[in-house]
This record gives C-alpha cells, sequence and structure tokens, in this order.
C-alpha cells in the first residue's frame, strides 16, 4: 500500500459518524412537530412537553456522540412510531385502539413524526455503537419505561388539558 493510499484510509478511518447528529435531530424534530406543530394549536403544550421529555436527554447525547444515543433513543422512535401508526389505522378506520379528531394539521404532524422516527430507528441500525450488551439493555429499558411514565402523566387532568 502507497503512503498516500494509507494517509487516505486513516482520514476516512477517524472522520466521526454523523449519526448520532441524525438522532438527535430526528429527536428535535419530533419535539418540534408536537410542542409546536400539535401544542400550540390546540393548547395544549404542557402536556404535548411532558410527553417529549425523555426526547431532551437523547438530543444532548447525540450532539455529544456519545456510544449511548443509539440505545437510549431506539425505544422512543419505536414509541412514536407505533403511536403514529395506531392514529393512521384508527383514520383509516381499522383500527380503534386510539381514537379522536385529528385536524388536518395534526394528521401532517404524525406523518413527520413517523418518518422522523422511521429515519431514527434507520441511523440506529447504522450506526456503530460500543457498549456493552448489558448496558444497552438498561438504556433501553430505562428510556422506554421513561417515555411510557411521560406518556402516561400527560394523560393526568391537571396536565392533559393545559
Amino acid at each position: 500500500m502507497t503512503a498516500q493510499a494509507h494517509m487516505r484510509t486513516d482520514r476516512v478511518a477517524s472522520t466521526p459518524s454523523l449519526r448520532p447528529t441524525v438522532i438527535a435531530f430526528c429527536c428535535l424534530a419530533i419535539i418540534l412537530a408536537l410542542v409546536v406543530g400539535v401544542g400550540v394549536p390546540d393548547k395544549l403544550v404542557l402536556r404535548h412537553i411532558v410527553q417529549t421529555l425523555p426526547l431532551w436527554p437523547v438530543i444532548v447525547l447525540g450532539f455529544r456522540r456519545s456510544n449511548a444515543v443509539g440505545w437510549a433513543s431506539l425505544p422512543l422512535f419505536f414509541f412514536w412510531l407505533l403511536l403514529m401508526t395506531l392514529i393512521w389505522l384508527y383514520l383509516l378506520g381499522v383500527s380503534h385502539l386510539i381514537n379522536g379528531h385529528f385536524s388536518p394539521l395534526e394528521i401532517a404532524m404524525t406523518v413527520i413524526v413517523g418518518a422522523t422516527s422511521l429515519i431514527g430507528i434507520g441511523a440506529f441500525w447504522r450506526l456503530k455503537s460500543r457498549l456493552p450488551a448489558l448496558q444497552a439493555i438498561v438504556l433501553f429499558v430505562v428510556f422506554a419505561a421513561f417515555q411510557f411514565a411521560c406518556l402516561r402523566i400527560s394523560l393526568l387532568p391537571s396536565i392533559a388539558h393545559r
């Protein structure tokens, strides 16, 4: 191998991955879609802030390019993709696990949240995480529980209508 080819290989290998940043931007897009796109027009900002609380630490991890970002974000992307899918199935008349009235703006926001969740999942699969298996599992479970707890808290009467 020539010295020039060896230098090119080293440079490519040492270039940091942008995937943690992609994950951070996906989380930010979900927050904006839910808080600004749905919460502001419906006057339910607090409810949507509480629902998106687990995404904030993932944004910090992503911009810091932490090895933990993938395993912390994955349950959140699955959660939001599942929720958006249930809304779409309700709108199509296929399922009634979720019901309600959804404005055209809210429907557009479900598309944004669903698409960014898929992009985030794709970024996770391409991410090279060097976390031990036990640490990855713990992160996944903790962030999944955090997300479910935040959704439940957001449905409490003192928060649900604010």
